[in-house]
């Protein structure tokens, strides 16, 4: 029978991590076309009201596919670094906030104070831009770790995560 190797193991994921990644991505590119403009804004008086747009939907399922790639990439690695970290949690506030922006804003609910905000041109871009670098870095992580773990140390035991088959260990002493 062959024995598959713990880079065949890891394929999968690195897959999933990369597809993940890119249509977190493609969202919010998508996102970043369809976002509330100035012109959807209306006022009566003081109050304002912007409408709901399909930015929202696609802010959340770039959230949701980031956030994925995310666990199934550190799962991979078996470990977080700071910078990958705070890319990330840069990236997913960023979604979250223009996405709560794209929602929908009563008149005098607003979306903070009863004032109505509008996404900046380039946020949603920033964010396709931050969701592949987090998606590499990720990768990049996962196969660091692979690396660290094929390194023997002087006992002969190999340090570092290791993906093993499971044994049953005989505990039995006499």
């Amino acid at each position: 029978m062959e024995r598959r190797s713990r880079d065949d193991k890891k394929l999968p994921l690195c897959i999933s991590v990369v597809v993940l990644g890119l249509v977190s991505s493609s969202c919010c590119i998508a996102a970043e076309f369809s976002k509330v403009k100035v012109e959807d804004m209306k006022l009566d008086g003081n109050l304002c009201s912007l409408p709901r747009s399909c930015a929202f939907g696609l802010g959340i399922a770039a959230l949701v596919c980031l956030s994925t790639s995310q666990i199934i990439g550190t799962t991979m690695a078996r470990s977080i670094r700071r910078k990958a970290a705070g890319v990330y949690g840069v990236s997913s506030v960023l979604l979250a906030t223009a996405s709560s922006m794209n929602g929908g804003q009563r008149y005098g609910t607003g979306w903070m104070n009863g004032d109505c905000y509008i996404v900046r041109d380039g946020v949603y871009a920033c964010s396709a831009a931050l969701a592949v670098f987090v998606m590499l870095l990720t990768l990049a992580l996962g196969f660091a770790t692979a690396a660290a773990g094929d390194e023997p140390r002087a006992d002969g035991e190999r340090c570092g995560p290791q993906l093993k088959e499971p044994r049953v260990v005989d505990s039995v002493k006499g």
